[in-house]
């Protein structure tokens, strides 16, 4: 008998680069669903080059709909403590042996745009925003895009700009201020 497992899917992640420059996060994660345990492995594996083997992960339980004590990620068991304290879309791992690791979660349901500017902006070298900031940033820079993108279509469907007014004629003063018969002019 042969058992059958789905692919497991490469995590997206972005995650700031080796700098002496330390800042808040040590990178994002946009994650494909809210499914915790069928998220974890490959975020996991992909944490392992550079952080160690995770052992533990703290997070807020807000975005999770099943919150497990433990998740398998291949042979083993990570422990998942669960702390409604904690920001929301903040995710800290813990390693075996490097210590840990603070990552902006961003949700599943994000648009592919604003989660790369959440990634690029969570993974910069000496980050100092909090991922409550982070995320607060992103709706404001989305709405204005969408009310950008609302202006643009009505211009789009009113046929563009309106026609320019004619200019009045400015007021000449002196001798130019006596209209002269067209059989006179130069």
């Amino acid at each position: 008998m042969t058992s059958t497992t789905a692919p497991t899917r490469q995590a997206r992640l972005a995650l700031t680069p080796n700098t002496t420059m330390a800042g808040l996060l040590d990178g994002a994660w946009w994650p494909y669903s809210r499914d915790l345990a069928a998220e974890l492995p490959a975020l996991a594996d992909a944490l392992r080059g550079r952080f160690g083997r995770v052992t533990r992960i703290a997070t807020n339980p807000a975005p999770w709909p099943v919150a497990p004590y433990k998740v398998p990620v291949g042979e083993r068991l990570v422990h998942v403590g669960w702390f409604v304290d904690q920001a929301p879309d903040t995710m800290i791992l813990l390693s075996y042996s490097l210590g840990r690791c603070d990552l902006l979660v961003i949700p599943p349901e994000t648009e592919p745009a604003a989660a790369a500017r959440l990634m690029a902006a969570a993974s910069a070298p000496g980050n100092v925003h909090t991922t409550d900031t982070l995320m607060s940033e992103e709706h404001a820079t989305g709405r204005l895009l969408r009310e950008a993108g609302v202006r643009e279509n009505a211009w789009e469907t009113e046929g563009g700009a309106s026609p320019r007014p004619r200019p009045r004629p400015r007021a000449v003063v002196g001798a130019r201020m006596i209209p002269l018969p067209p059989t006179l002019w130069r």
